[in-house]
């Protein structure tokens, strides 16, 4: 069950980071729009695994592990790109004379350089419908990861229960630590694309 784990941890990062942003700029969520984004990243996560395993019963065992490293590595490496590039703009951002304008942009880019757009009416209360958003946002990891599985001992149901429990605790220490977590000026996304990439590696 470590794999189980591991995998689940690495989903549950950016889950982390999202609730503390969220605290740091006093957006509070709700139960329910915190069970929404728990529960849709653990049904995404068993129906990626789940898709997986059964594509891997139509080709060669070989090649199934080839994509999905090649799967994991490029999910972590697009991880790493988002944090180097989530850190360029708040440098500029902090600039004086300076300043970052994405009204223009479509939701999922705003949530990709920042997780805190997903309170669309600026109400400081992420609503159900806004909470959807950033779980759909978000969940992308987990059916990337999901997919990248394929030919592996990884048993959905595990990885998923795994998912939901680590979900829920990233929620509830991202509400609790965000202030101190974003206090630090550097978006840390870049962990969970370094340990993506390590598990592909080892699990090679």
């Amino acid at each position: 069950m470590l794999r189980e784990f591991f995998i689940a941890f690495i989903i549950s990062i950016d889950i982390y980071l999202a609730a503390a942003a969220c605290c740091n700029s006093g957006i509070r969520i709700p139960l329910s729009s915190a069970f929404i984004i728990d529960i849709f990243s653990t049904a995404v996560m068993f129906a990626s695994l789940s898709l997986s395993d059964l594509i891997s019963g139509y080709i060669t065992s070989g090649t199934c592990h080839r994509i999905g490293t090649a799967v994991l590595i490029a999910l972590g490496a697009v991880n790493i790109t988002k944090s180097i590039v989530r850190n360029f703009i708040r440098r500029i951002s902090d600039r004086g004379g300076f300043s970052v304008k994405m009204g223009g942009a479509s939701i999922l880019v705003r949530l990709y350089l920042d997780d805190t757009a997903a309170d669309m009416d600026s109400s400081k209360v992420l609503s159900a419908g806004e909470a959807a958003v950033l779980a759909v946002a978000g969940s992308l990891d987990a059916a990337a990861s999901g997919l990248g599985c394929g030919c592996t001992d990884i048993s959905a149901p595990i990885a998923s229960v795994f998912t939901f429990i680590c979900g829920a605790a990233a929620l509830m220490l991202g509400s609790l630590t965000g202030r101190k977590i974003s206090s630090l000026r550097h978006d840390l996304s870049w962990a969970g694309g370094l340990l993506l990439i390590l598990f592909a590696v080892f699990s090679a």
